[in-house]
């Protein structure tokens, strides 16, 4: 079997998940830009791979100089190198009390119009900028501090702070201008963030001045930093799955460390593995959570070597409710 059909369902998978993550709690998070986004992260993914250009474009079914022309031109606006359009406008935007359409589209007169309106729809539909009036008359003001703070309070943004704390944690370490090009948050607001991050030693300043996290963990059952929690989630399950891929290419032997398991479990009221089956989760995380105190424990006293290995282990668990046709079952009833 070729990877086609397995990449085909990944991406059903994750739509899934992106559509689930948008809606949550009644919001109506904006998806515009993802196709665009998915493009050039999977592009520059491909040349991390190793994957020449001209290869890449063969794979995206497109001519090496229109594959180049795209992903310059969703990579950084066309007027203004070396910055990304929506990063620009909202700049342009953020320096005069009032900017018209007619003024954001002579600024931008190189950039194509229908792309620079689906930034302009991105930053109103995010809060991040202020629109009045319609079609060529429309006028836009970028949000002041104090209203990027009521709109983070009303919307229930609470987990930045756990947000930044995995950045760090999976991703670092960052100096803190790299970290805040990761997020879209006002400077005062990361500042605030990132100083209790710091106070609480949740995050640390090392030697050469960048921040860097021993650990990173959300509290069970906690109302805030959940979506730090998945992004490590998904984070360990990609990296698993890449490891396995990798594994199978070099035809190195298998040796039980790197890889995951599927098991399904068929139950109801009363059987008599149903109690065992259900606390699987609270099972596995009790015993995870004493392991990984007496790992800190001893490394607290022994210190890290200047090389070790990371082993990060995750499980998931969800319940369906299913009904079967017992007409279906010829040996029903016999």
């Amino acid at each position: 079997m070729n990877g086609q059909l397995l990449i085909d369902a990944v991406v059903q998978q994750v739509t899934v998940l992106i559509a689930q993550l948008a809606t949550s709690g009644g919001l109506r998070a904006p998806v515009a830009q993802i196709a665009n986004q998915v493009f050039v992260q999977l592009a520059r993914e491909l040349e991390t791979q190793g994957v020449s250009r001209k290869v890449s474009a063969d794979m995206f079914g497109m001519a090496l100089r229109a594959y180049q022309r795209k992903l310059r031109r969703l990579s950084e606006g066309a007027t203004d190198p070396g910055s990304t359009l929506w990063r620009t406008a909202l700049e342009f935007i953020r320096s005069a009390p009032l900017v018209t359409r007619l003024q954001l589209a002579e600024r931008f007169a190189r950039d194509e119009e229908r792309q620079l309106l689906s930034v302009l729809h991105d930053l109103v539909e995010s809060g991040l900028v202020f629109r009045s009036g319609s079609g060529a008359q429309a006028a836009y003001r970028a949000a002041s501090e104090a209203e990027l703070g009521e709109l983070s309070r009303l919307s229930s943004e609470q987990g930045l702070e756990e947000w930044l704390w995995v950045l760090v944690y999976r991703d670092g370490p960052f100096s803190d201008s790299e970290l805040a090009e990761r997020v879209v948050s006002p400077p005062a607001v990361f500042a605030a963030a990132l100083a209790r991050l710091e106070a609480e030693g949740r995050v640390q300043r090392l030697a050469d001045g960048r921040l860097g996290a021993r650990d990173f963990v959300v509290p069970l059952g906690s109302a805030r930093g959940w979506e730090a929690a998945v992004l490590d989630h998904l984070k360990a399950v990609v990296q698993t799955v890449c490891q396995r891929l990798q594994l199978a290419e070099s035809g190195a032997a298998d040796a039980g460390t790197v890889g995951g398991s599927t098991y399904g479990f068929d139950i109801w009221p009363g059987h008599p593995h149903e109690q065992e089956v259900l606390d699987l989760l609270r099972t596995f995380r009790e015993r995870s959570g004493e392991l990984r105190a007496r790992v800190e424990a001893h490394n607290r006293q022994a210190g890290l070597p200047a090389e070790f290995l990371e082993v990060v282990s995750y499980v998931g668990q969800c319940v369906f409710e299913r009904e079967r046709d017992i007409s279906e079952d010829p040996n029903e009833n016999e």
